[in-house]
């Protein structure tokens, strides 16, 4: 692994803030200011910290520390999509599926750190 855009982790949490900053331009005007620029951030701050956490990988706790505030980012986006797809109809089916989607990538960023903590010397 050369970079942090070799981790599918990185790839798949980019990819969902894309179509998650799309879809939360799609809210009123008088939420864009308010969940959906909190989604925006929160989904950004997932691949985000990945990106730190990686160029922080030679200090074993800051690598563990950034991956965790990515995980942790991950699930207030969840939370996010839950709330905005009970507001807004109209999108819900598409907040939905990004639920599941940052559901499975809250899996995989789980997995990771765990090997992280486990395997962390094979990053030097």
């Amino acid at each position: 692994m050369k970079s942090y855009k070799d981790l599918d982790i990185y790839t798949l949490a980019l990819a969902l803030f894309y179509r998650t900053h799309r879809l939360s331009l799609q809210l009123p005007k008088y939420e864009l200011y308010e969940l959906g620029s909190q989604i925006r951030r929160s989904s950004d701050s997932v691949a985000t910290n990945i990106v730190e956490g990686y160029g922080r990988k030679r200090y074993k706790m800051d690598f563990i520390k950034f991956l965790t505030y990515s995980h942790a980012s991950n699930l207030e986006t969840i939370c996010h999509l839950e709330k905005l797809a009970v507001l807004y109809p109209n999108v819900s089916t598409e907040m939905i599926t990004l639920q599941k989607e940052y559901d499975i990538l809250g899996a995989k960023l789980f997995s990771f750190l765990r090997y992280v903590e486990s395997n962390w010397n094979k990053f030097e």
